[in-house]
């Protein structure tokens, strides 16, 4: 199933409390719960205004879906390709 990187614009994201981003989390779990099982979260990157997100989705639709649904922004939304590491170096 594909993997997408979700960025989302958030200002001041990190500086959210250990609160607001339990909160946020539970948001988003309680609308992947609401999906079924062909959307899945598997992490986030924090930065100063933004959230990168990965998740495993059938198609981009199901991504901005579930941002609708949770009130996330989902500023851009891109499919990955390819996965590179140290070890493609070898």
């Amino acid at each position: 199933m594909p993997k997408y990187v979700i960025e989302r614009e958030i200002p001041n994201a990190g500086k959210l409390t250990s609160d607001q981003l339990k909160s946020i989390s539970q948001a988003s779990c309680g609308v992947l719960n609401q999906l079924g099982t062909q959307i899945q979260w598997v992490n986030s990157y924090i930065t100063n205004d933004k959230l990168y997100c990965i998740y495993i989705a059938p198609n981009e639709e199901m991504v901005y879906e579930h941002a609708k649904l949770g009130g996330f922004p989902a500023n851009s939304v891109n499919q990955v390709t390819g996965i590179i590491d140290p070890t493609t170096a070898e």
